[in-house]
C-alpha cells in the first residue's frame, strides 16, 4: 500500500465507532480511554496477519484526521550498539515490510549499511495507540526509488539532489547557491534521482500493538515471525 502525502494539520471530527474510542462531543477530541478497548483487541487480534491489523489501525488514524499519521520514529545503531533515532515518514507498506526514503550517506544510512537492523514506532496519541516494529533492513529496488523520487514535488527533488545530509555546512547560503545552480541546469524541473538517495524496507520480525486503557491497564499484543513466515501472537502484561 502506498501512503499519500498528508497535510500538516487536522482535527478529529467524529468518533471512530468501529474502534470503540469515546469522545467528548463538544471538543471532538478523546478525553478518556475506556476498558472497552480490551474487547476491541480481543476481536481484532484473532487475525493471524499483523499487516492487516496495522492497515486497520493506520486507516483509523487517517480517518481521524490526525496530522501526518505516517510519521514514525526510526531507531538505528552503530555496529558497536550506539543508538540514534529520528522521525521519518512511512511511504509504503505491505507483507514485505515498511518503506521510507532517505539519503544513503546520512547518519541513518551509514548506520544501516553497517548494522542492517532497525526499530520503528508509530504513536497516535489521540487514539491512545502505539505500534512497535523491529526487523532487518534492505534497500528497495532502484525502480521503486526512481518511481517514488519522480512522484515528489519538484522542490523536494531539488532539495534531495543538493543536500549532503548530516554533513556540516558553512551556512544556509551554501544550500541556496547549490539550489540555484541546479535549477538553472534543469529548468524543466526534472533532475535525476541521486544515486545516494533511495528507499529502505524494514522487514518485520516482531510487531507489537499497544492500546491505552483506563488506569494504565493497557493492552499489548506481540506478533513474532516464525521461521516458516507465519506469525505467533502473545498478550503481554502492560
Amino acid at each position: 500500500m502506498q501512503v499519500p502525502i498528508f497535510a500538516a494539520e487536522g482535527r478529529l471530527g467524529a468518533a471512530l465507532a468501529r474502534n470503540l474510542i469515546l469522545f467528548r462531543s463538544e471538543l471532538f477530541f478523546p478525553f478518556r480511554i475506556s476498558l472497552v478497548h480490551a474487547f476491541s483487541l480481543h476481536w481484532n487480534l484473532t487475525d493471524s496477519d499483523p499487516t492487516q491489523l496495522f492497515k486497520q489501525w493506520f486507516d483509523a488514524a487517517v480517518s481521524a484526521g490526525l496530522p501526518e499519521p505516517n510519521a514514525m520514529t526510526l531507531g538505528t545503531a552503530t555496529r558497536q550498539g550506539k543508538p540514534s533515532a529520528r522521525i521519518v515518514l512511512l511511504k509504503a507498506f505491505d507483507e514485505r515490510g515498511f518503506v521510507f526514503y532517505t539519503n544513503y550517506d546520512s547518519r541513518k544510512g551509514r548506520e544501516l549499511a553497517r548494522n542492517p537492523y532497525a526499530a520503528l514506532v508509530f504513536f497516535w496519541q489521540p487514539l491512545a495507540r502505539q505500534i512497535r516494529v523491529t526487523g532487518r533492513v534492505t534497500k528497495v529496488s532502484a525502480d521503486e526509488s526512481d518511481k517514488y523520487f519522480h512522484s515528489r514535488p519538484v522542490g523536494s527533488r531539488f532539495s534531495a539532489s543538493i543536500s549532503k545530509q548530516s554533513s556540516v555546512i558553512a551556512s544556509r547560503d551554501v544550500l541556496l547557491g547549490k539550489l540555484k545552480k541546479l535549477e538553472e541546469k534543469y529548468p524543466k524541473g526534472d533532475p535525476p534521482r541521486p544515486i545516494n538517495w533511495g528507499g529502505f524496507r524494514v522487514y518485520p520480525t516482531e510487531i507489537e500493538f499497544w492500546q491505552g486503557g483506563e488506569f494504565r491497564l493497557h493492552d499489548r499484543m506481540r506478533y513474532r515471525r516464525r521461521r516458516d513466515g507465519s506469525w505467533s501472537v502473545d498478550r503481554l502484561s502492560p
